[in-house]
Parts: C-alpha cells; structure tokens; sequence
C-alpha cells in the first residue's frame, strides 16, 4: 500500500498553481479589456444606400431584427449609434428603398426594428446591417438565418474609434 506524502516541494508547487490560477483569470471575473473590434462580413455591404431615414419600422413588420452595440477594447455599450437594416422580405427586394430604415440604440447599446419576414435571396434567407455614422470605424454584416421560417435575427458590433 502506497501512502501519498505531501512533501514541501509538493506543497510549494500546488500553492504556486493555485495562486496563478487566481492571477490568471480562472477565479477573477473576465475583462473586457481586450474586446476585439466586429470585422466587416462578406457580402454584408451589398445593396448598401447611404443615408436610409430612422424609422419606427420597415414595412408591415412582423419579423424582428435586434442586436447590440459595444466599444472595442473595454465592451461598454453605445448609446444612440445609428444602425441601418435592409434585407429581401415579403414585401421587397433588398435594392429597393423602401426595405431599407435605420434604428437607433438605447441606453443600454441595444438596437430593435420591426420589419417584414426575411425570405430567402440566393437561397439563403439572410439580413443586412451596417454601423456608419462615422464616430467609429464602419462595419457591414450580413447574418445568415438558419431557416427561413425564424421570426428574428440578431446581429451584435463592436466598434473601434474612426
């Protein structure tokens, strides 16, 4: 039968693992500190019109488009940052002018716009969003959903300073 000795080397290396553990990160709340900015997507500018009006909704409405938006480097949200949505609906193509509005965020970085269903363009049912206001860098995106009978989308930024 083997006994397990708790010898001082024993000791001293299980104190030094513990206590980098702590310093690490493993028992300390995570930073956002070193948030990385949102990457534009591929293909999420096309059809992009410049200057879309802020609206209460995008048509008949009936599907949901929402997300957040944080700065790059510490996460906080940003309040009152103009996001643009557009997108290939039941009632337009994502071309046309009057699929696209614009929303603004809340106190909390939040943004929601009420538009048409999302139908499948390319077969892929996807939506179109865009941060351009100009006080941070512009980013594009272009979630995909994955079915064409979801009632909502979300899309989340995070911006780094133009």
């Amino acid at each position: 039968m083997t006994t397990d000795r708790i010898t001082r080397r024993r000791f001293v290396t299980t104190g030094i693992a513990a206590v980098s553990g702590v310093v690490s990160g493993i028992a300390v709340p995570a930073r956002a500190s070193g948030l990385r900015p949102t990457r534009s997507m591929r293909g999420g500018a096309n059809n992009y019109m410049a200057g879309a009006p802020i609206v209460d909704r995008i048509g008949g409405g009936g599907f949901w488009m929402s997300g957040t938006v944080r700065r790059a480097g510490d996460g906080m949200p940003l309040a009152g940052q103009r996001i643009q949505i557009w997108a290939h609906t039941t009632e337009g193509y994502e071309r046309d002018w009057h699929s696209h509005g614009a929303t603004l965020t809340d106190a909390n970085g939040v943004f929601r716009l009420e538009m048409p269903q999302i139908v499948p363009a390319f077969g892929q049912p996807h939506g179109h969003l865009a941060y351009d206001s100009g006080d941070f860098k512009t980013v594009f995106l272009r979630p995909v959903m994955s079915s064409s009978k979801d009632t909502s989308l979300e899309a989340h930024f995070v911006l780094e300073p133009a």
